[in-house]
């Protein structure tokens, strides 16, 4: 991940097309079309890294939008993390050798923390942990299940277990385009050492840089592109030093 904070798009993707859920809830979405067409855009706009997330493997535990998956890393030649329905060492390794850069864990890792350690054994730094928090605890299943784990201390334990950094979501928040909120980010910051990756919630470009301010490394934004709130190229340079 570039030392200078990011501006990351999301390609979120549902049954072949690009979708943004409102608080995670399936039946909520609205669609934006097709997800080539989606990252082959964010990377003409200036894109340096996308962030994938099957939501049908997310939801359901299989990924099923590989194909579309498959098409955009031959397509974007940038980093890409890719989330949802990443279930073992193998899917993972399978998916580090395609040329996915990072593979964002959230319910195996909470399930079995030792695959974290496994992959980063396999390939040091290539995992990023996702904890998604509603209510300030940690959920997974696409969002549908409590574990009763303060996100703080889950992202001290990823760390040592070799996670190369965190991605945070803010379920509360996140798909209502209603602003962001900085006090948890700031908490999993002073948790750790390795990059805070925030999300949910964005609506402005001043959401940006307040996360920014939070000591984030990376925002990633979804609802508030594809609903023309700012373009990627004015919350890049939002955040310019």
């Amino acid at each position: 991940m570039n030392e200078e904070f990011a501006v990351i798009p999301a390609v979120d993707m549902q049954d072949g097309q690009v979708v943004q859920l409102v608080g995670g809830e399936r039946g909520t979405e609205t669609t934006y079309g097709d997800p080539v067409e989606a990252a082959t855009g964010w990377v003409d706009e200036g894109a340096e890294t996308l962030h994938l997330v099957d939501l049908d493997g997310a939801f359901e535990g299989e990924r099923k939008n590989a194909s579309a998956i498959d098409a955009i890393t031959e397509a974007c030649d940038v980093d890409i993390q890719l989330g949802g329905g990443i279930r073992t060492v193998e899917d993972a390794t399978a998916l580090l050798s395609q040329g996915i850069d990072r593979v964002i864990l959230g319910t195996a890792a909470v399930e079995n923390p030792d695959i974290v350690a496994e992959i980063s054994d396999y390939q040091p730094g290539s995992v990023t942990v996702s904890l998604d928090a509603k209510d300030g605890e940690v959920v997974v299943s696409g969002w549908t299940e409590g574990t009763g784990l303060d996100p703080a201390e889950a992202a001290r334990r990823y760390e040592e277990l070799g996670a190369g950094a965190i991605l945070f979501t803010d379920v509360d928040v996140e798909g209502q385009l209603e602003g962001v909120r900085t006090e948890p980010v700031e908490r999993l910051v002073e948790a750790v050492e390795i990059p805070v990756v925030a999300s949910g919630g964005v609506a402005s470009l001043e959401d940006i840089r307040s996360l920014k301010a939070a000591g984030a490394a990376a925002v990633v934004v979804g609802s508030a592109l594809y609903e023309g709130k700012f373009t990627l190229g004015e919350a890049q340079r939002a955040v310019e030093n």
